[in-house]
C-alpha cells in the first residue's frame, strides 16, 4: 500500500469549461483507483481565491479530500503534509518546486501526467508503460559525463521514482 498525496488542480489541468464537474470526475476516478489498488489517497485542492475561513478535510474509506483555506494554495498545504513525520508519501505534482521539496524530504515525486496514465491504465485493467522504466542506458563508447558513479546505474532519484511507480 502506498500513501499518495496529489495536487488536485495540477492533476485536473486548466482547460475545462466546468471545473467543478472535472473535479468530481477526478475524485470519482481516484476513489475507484484507491479501492482497486488499496492505496491511501489524499488530494489537495486550492482555496487560494475561493476557500473558506478554515481548511476543510473530507475523509472516506477510500480517499481524503483537503480544501485549503482562503489565501492558502495547495502547494503550501502539500509542503506542510510532507513535512510532518511518520508517512513516506508519493507526491503527485508537475510543479517543480513541490516535487523538489518532496525529494528533499525523502519522498518520491511523480509528474501528474505519469500518474494519470497509471490511474487510467489501472481502471481499464491494463499495465502502464513509463518512459523512465524504458530509458536505455548510455550508448556503448559514449563519452562519460563528469559525475561520480557507474554510468550504467540510474541515479538515486530515478531509482526512487521507478520504485514509486511500481507501487502504483
Amino acid at each position: 500500500m502506498a500513501c499518495i498525496l496529489i495536487d488536485g488542480y495540477n492533476l485536473i489541468g486548466i482547460a475545462h469549461e466546468n471545473l467543478e464537474k472535472a473535479r468530481e470526475a477526478v475524485i470519482a476516478d481516484l476513489r475507484a483507483y484507491a479501492r482497486l489498488k488499496g492505496h491511501s489517497v489524499t488530494i489537495v485542492f486550492d482555496g487560494w481565491k475561493s476557500g473558506g475561513k478554515d481548511h476543510s478535510i473530507l475523509k472516506s474509506r477510500d480517499i481524503t479530500i483537503v480544501y485549503t483555506r482562503l489565501g492558502e494554495n495547495a502547494d503550501m498545504a502539500i509542503r506542510n503534509i510532507v513535512s510532518s513525520p511518520g508517512t513516506s508519501w508519493i507526491v503527485v505534482s508537475s510543479d517543480r518546486e513541490v516535487a523538489g521539496y518532496a525529494w528533499r524530504k525523502g519522498c518520491a515525486a511523480i509528474r501528474s501526467e505519469d500518474f494519470q496514465i497509471r490511474v487510467e491504465d489501472a481502471l481499464r485493467g491494463t499495465s502502464a508503460v513509463n518512459g523512465i522504466e524504458e530509458r536505455p542506458g548510455p550508448e556503448p563508447g559514449a563519452a562519460r559525463a563528469s559525475r561520480k558513479g557507474s554510468p550504467k546505474k540510474l541515479s538515486k532519484k530515478d531509482r526512487m521514482m521507478i520504485q514509486a511507480l511500481r507501487k502504483l
